[in-house]
């Protein structure tokens, strides 16, 4: 059981540490708001596993998995929500624009935490990795039910390390990115990453 399990907790660990949307909007996050506004988008991020793990546990995301429409329906979601994102980061950072200043305090911690959610709730592939491959992973001593629910808790515990760590180390650096020349080229490069997701999302099979 300890080596399926370590197995499952390399391929879990291997999904994380993959650059993605989450990735991204983190890294905006942090440059535009400082690291306590990044903190909540990664809450909002690991808030939408469980979502999908309790989606999972539910049946529901494998009737999305099983379903073309739905998942196509998602995915155009998903894609719309980060070429938004990415438009936006654009905008703010466009020749003659004013430097971006940080976002004030209040709304600001409800929108980070929902920008993450929303992030990680249109990701359509996270719901097929839990309906097809969960299953697969799960250690077989135990109840496939107790099995997922440890393996998305697994998941969401390696997600948050990986993210807070990743949020710490832009911190660290952060007087450096925060130079007007480097800011504005960062935050145009996470515009046109986000924008490249989306249309990779609506591209993807």
């Amino acid at each position: 059981m300890l080596t399926h399990l370590a197995a499952a907790v390399a391929v879990l660990g291997l999904l994380t540490v993959v650059p993605g949307p989450d990735m991204v909007v983190v890294t905006r996050r942090t440059l535009a708001a400082g690291s306590r506004d990044a903190l909540r988008t990664v809450g909002g991020i690991t808030t939408g596993l469980l979502v999908w793990g309790v989606l999972t546990a539910a049946g529901l995301s494998a009737v999305l998995a099983a379903s073309p429409a739905a998942y196509l329906a998602v995915r155009l979601l998903g894609a719309a929500y980060l070429v938004f994102l990415g438009a936006q980061a654009l905008r703010q950072h466009r020749p003659g624009a004013s430097a971006p200043v940080a976002d004030p305090p209040g709304p600001t911690a409800a929108s980070a935490w929902r920008t993450g959610l929303l992030c990680n709730l249109f990701n359509p592939k996270i719901a097929v990795f839990y309906a097809g491959l969960l299953p697969a992973l799960a250690p077989p001593r135990l109840p496939a039910a107790w099995a997922k629910a440890l393996l998305v808790l697994l998941h969401v515990s390696l997600t948050l390390v990986w993210l807070g760590c990743y949020v710490l180390l832009i911190s660290r650096t952060r007087h450096v990115l925060e130079r007007p020349g480097v800011r504005r080229t960062l935050g145009r490069a996470t515009g046109v990453v986000l924008i490249g997701f989306g249309v990779l999302v609506t591209v993807a099979a």
